[in-house]
């Protein structure tokens, strides 16, 4: 695997904290230059100002043409982008009947807009150079529409649909895509997302049952490189993960209904 990845050209965002900055050290550790992408550049440069080959660089996701800027950079500098982690992402966690557009805006502005600025720039010059592989993170939510986060179910599931696509047409010009679907991860988008209408330690301890099968960033940026490496279209992350996902496509009607239970467990939160 560790040739997979040695020397080449790689872009993370969300490299400041979670997934983000446990994909970016790994990726390090094998030999990657990585340019290192978040809004915290604070944060970025106490991780990696002592890394050789990693390049902070602050980046807002959402904004189309400093995405491209940046792209544009890094060729310029390294004439080639040999792998983008699109993995920056936020959460707000409520109902939807409490959620304001504005909730609804906030997070498919990062989590879907986002995912859609970085693949689509950085397939075009992929094309362009006949290789490069983008992964996509998504979530468990991406496949099984877990209650009280509507907006990053919906994003997620896009950022699938986009990613499958992208795979699809981009497989005979020499691009690959894949897409990261982790369950729980013990990361602070839990502990630090906005919360609407719920009472925050009584929510935080409803998840303590999904904590006990999660798993830590490192252990999975671990599995994103190795499904990367093996050229997965969906990576899934976690046992539970992989059974709900299952779950959803044997029986589907079944999964929704246990959904509905935790759902009523959920309002007790509130």
């Amino acid at each position: 695997m560790k040739s997979y990845y040695q020397n080449k050209i790689c872009l993370v965002t969300g490299a400041a904290s979670g997934i983000g900055k446990a994909v970016s050290e790994l990726l390090l550790a094998l030999g990657t230059k990585v340019i290192c992408a978040d809004m915290n550049e604070e944060a970025l440069q106490n991780i990696y100002s002592s890394h050789e080959n990693a390049y902070p660089h602050k980046l807002n996701v959402t904004d189309y043409l400093a995405f491209q800027t940046l792209i544009e950079a890094v060729v310029t500098k390294h004439q080639k982008l040999d792998f983008l982690f699109n993995i920056a992402g936020i959460t707000v966690a409520g109902e939807a009947i409490d959620l304001s557009i504005e909730h609804w805006r906030k997070v498919l502005s990062v989590d879907l807009d986002g995912v859609i600025n970085g693949s689509t720039l950085a397939y075009k010059q992929m094309v362009k150079q006949s290789s490069g592989h983008i992964i996509n993170l998504s979530s468990i939510q991406g496949l099984v529409p877990l209650p009280m986060e509507a907006p990053y179910v919906t994003a997620k599931y896009g950022v699938v649909g986009l990613s499958q696509a992208l795979r699809v047409e981009g497989t005979d010009l020499g691009v690959r895509v894949s897409v990261v679907c982790p369950g729980y991860v013990k990361t602070s988008i839990f502990t630090e997302s906005e919360m609407v209408s719920l009472d925050r330690e009584k929510h935080l301890k409803s998840l303590e049952q999904y904590e006990k099968s999660g798993i830590t960033s490192e252990g999975c940026a671990e599995a994103i490189l190795k499904g990367a490496f093996k050229n997965k279209a969906i990576i899934p992350v976690t046992t539970p993960a992989k059974i709900l996902w299952y779950l959803n496509r044997l029986a589907p009607n079944f999964l929704l209904t246990l959904l509905r239970k935790d759902l009523t467990k959920a309002r007790l939160c509130r």
